[in-house]
């Protein structure tokens, strides 16, 4: 059991952690975003298109870099100095083979794929392989000792740079390479950046106990990631091979704001949930309050803002992309239904990790991907909105078997975590019928841009006063939350 200090220090790393996590995620996203929209109105569908199919190969290659090894360092109660030596150089080495295999075969992939023109980006793309072997037992280090301001830096001086790059490229005609060499120099400033900030250096020595010790766990983790590729990645995969490099483009865009969606709301928390689970591993009534309050608190973010996508996306995309980006609305409007899931299933897989059964999360995924790659084959053939409404019909009708997961390992009552989103989705209800009922009034008297800031500002307005009325309680807790990271962020500047 742990002392009442020992608690108070956990929960004041938590409340940092999420902090630094936020202006992290926030802060990246933010520019990340403002680079997105200026690309693309320099490029066209096709060079998106081009790069998403190039980061199939891409990320199906990365996964095999870690090892599963930084979730490991991370989610041990003791680590050792031989663990972190062994994990760098063993993913060093691996890193530097997989750049070389791939630099020779591009080709291969290319032919595979039919595009001839991937095979310099590919191989460009491949020194990523080594970068990230330099980088991931670095981060791991720092995660693991909640030192999230200086992944912070990292992560906004890396996006700033790259977007540098990227926009000065595209501006100068260089098309796709502009994606590319934003990538890359994104990677290499987040290098040598923790390398900078980190004060761990690896030693010279190997251990194959501990190598074992950390495969044992990682190999779980590797396992899921390649999985979760193909649940990620077959709809990319399948688009661009039957519907072509424009139709994988334009979904390509929906997507990356998708994920944009989710890197904000979602896994700025369930970042810092891992090592805080971790941590209550021994003590499950703490866990299980913790599961809950973390799920409620992110839930009041998260329910408004996927949930009212599909009645801003036209005036969104019309805004922010322009006219040749109108294809992309109605992808975004039905991939933003799958937040609530996501929201559910990234908190359950720290749970879940954090109690050392990786194995159950690895089966999870594996029911996710057949069903995933099964309902991608059957609607590509209708279509990039069929295939978006197929990867959501998926996500909900599955979403019982990670519940039914938790359920057994935490022993939480069903009933009680049901409720956890009825206040939110209520509210969030009302706000997307105010939105609505703005868009009917106003929409063919006023320019998209002014529409969307008058429904925006009334939808939250509204949102904000329902979620008092209706749970007063919980209003002010949130209230108490905003002024606790108010003053902790103060306190920072």
């Amino acid at each position: 059991m742990e002392s009442p200090q020992t608690s108070s220090n956990l929960r004041e790393k938590a409340v940092k952690s999420v902090i630094w996590t936020a202006i992290e995620s926030w802060g990246r996203q933010a520019i990340s975003l403002v680079v997105f929209f200026i690309l693309a109105r320099l490029l066209s569908p096709e060079n998106f298109g081009l790069i998403a199919l190039a980061y199939i190969f891409i990320e199906f290659v990365q996964i095999f870099v870690d090892q599963g090894f930084s979730v490991a360092i991370i989610q041990r109660q003791e680590i050792d100095a031989e663990h972190l030596d062994t994990a760098f150089w063993t993913t060093l080495g691996i890193s530097i083979l997989l750049t070389v295999l791939s630099i020779a075969g591009a080709g291969l992939v290319a032919d595979l794929l039919k595009q001839p023109q991937l095979i310099p980006i590919i191989q460009y793309l491949s020194i990523s392989f080594t970068l990230s072997g330099l980088s991931s037992v670095q981060q791991a280090v720092l995660e693991r000792r909640f030192a999230f301001k200086s992944l912070a830096i990292r992560s906004l001086l890396a996006v700033i740079i790259g977007g540098i790059v990227g926009v000065v490229m595209a501006f100068f005609n260089f098309g796709v390479w502009s994606l590319v060499g934003q990538q890359i120099s994104s990677s290499l400033v987040q290098v040598l950046v923790l390398w900078r900030v980190s004060d761990w250096r690896p030693g010279f020595k190997f251990s194959v106990i501990h190598a074992k010790e950390l495969f044992t766990f990682g190999i779980n983790i590797s396992a899921f990631n390649i999985i979760n590729f193909f649940n990620r990645r077959s709809d990319d995969l399948l688009i661009g091979y039957f519907l072509g490099l424009v139709a994988l483009g334009y979904y390509s865009v929906a997507y990356k704001l998708l994920l944009v969606m989710m890197q904000v709301l979602i896994t700025t928390t369930t970042k810092v949930a891992l090592p805080i689970f971790s941590r209550l591993q021994g003590e499950p009534e703490r866990l299980l309050n913790a599961f809950y309050s973390a799920t409620q608190f992110t839930s009041l973010l998260v329910f408004p803002v996927f949930l009212c996508v599909p009645a801003l996306a036209p005036e969104f995309i019309k805004v922010f992309f322009g006219e040749q980006w109108i294809q992309s609305i109605p992808v975004l409007q039905v991939l933003s239904l799958i937040g609530p899931v996501h929201l559910i299933f990234f908190y359950n897989n720290s749970v879940i990790l954090a109690l050392g059964k990786p194995s159950w999360r690895l089966w999870i995924q594996v029911i996710n991907t057949v069903t995933n790659v099964v309902g991608f084959a059957l609607a590509v053939k209708w279509g990039i909105v069929a295939v978006a409404s197929a990867y959501v019909i998926r996500g909900y009708l599955i979403l019982p078997i990670s519940l039914l997961a938790i359920n057994k390992l935490v022993k939480m009552s069903l009933t009680n975590y049901l409720r956890l989103y009825i206040v939110p989705f209520v509210a969030s209800g009302v706000m997307i019928g105010t939105i609505l009922i703005t868009k009917y009034f106003f929409g063919k008297f006023i320019e998209a841009w002014m529409l969307l800031i008058i429904s925006l500002l009334l939808g939250i307005s509204i949102y904000i006063f329902v979620l008092s009325v209706i749970s007063p309680k919980l209003f002010r807790q949130l209230l108490d939350l905003a002024r606790t990271l108010n003053i902790k962020i103060t306190k920072k500047a």
